[in-house]
């Protein structure tokens, strides 16, 4: 795969934390949510960023889609993505589920199902769910 972008950030202090983005621009405070052990203080979280990204990712991989159908997304379009973690069955870590929904308003059910199909298809975090994509870890 040629890559054509790649973003870069880093976290310290894990889930009670802090996250920045290596230009700078995403710099937030990360907190545990009260239903995993934590105080409530404001801040994000991993399933939050996950959630966002996702979201966004998938909305332009269904402007894609549209355009190469001719088909005009209105811009009151929204993905809602909602990420939930919880530990693995088989008591070896925590694992996610991810569950996406689309309102594309001015647009019929059926056409807007088949675009959201495949945008599921071309999204690169719906592909990288589904194929349990590898990922390279290492120690610097």
């Amino acid at each position: 795969m040629a890559i054509l972008y790649t973003a870069q950030a880093s976290a310290t202090g894990g889930r009670a934390g802090h996250a920045v983005s290596d230009n700078g621009v995403l710099d937030v405070t990360l907190t545990v949510p009260k239903e995993l052990g934590g105080d409530g203080a404001t801040g994000t979280n991993p399933e939050q960023l996950f959630a966002a990204g996702y979201s966004a990712c998938f909305l332009g991989a269904l402007k894609f889609v549209a355009g190469k159908e001719k088909v005009k997304i209105s811009e009151d379009t929204k993905i809602t993505t909602r990420v939930g973690i919880g530990p693995r069955e088989d008591g070896t870590g925590f694992g996610i589920e991810v569950a996406i929904t689309a309102e594309i308003p001015g647009i019929e059910h059926e056409v807007a199902e088949k675009l959201v199909a495949a945008a599921h298809i071309v999204c690169p975090y719906s592909h990288a769910m589904r194929t349990s994509t590898e990922v390279p870890v290492s120690v610097a």
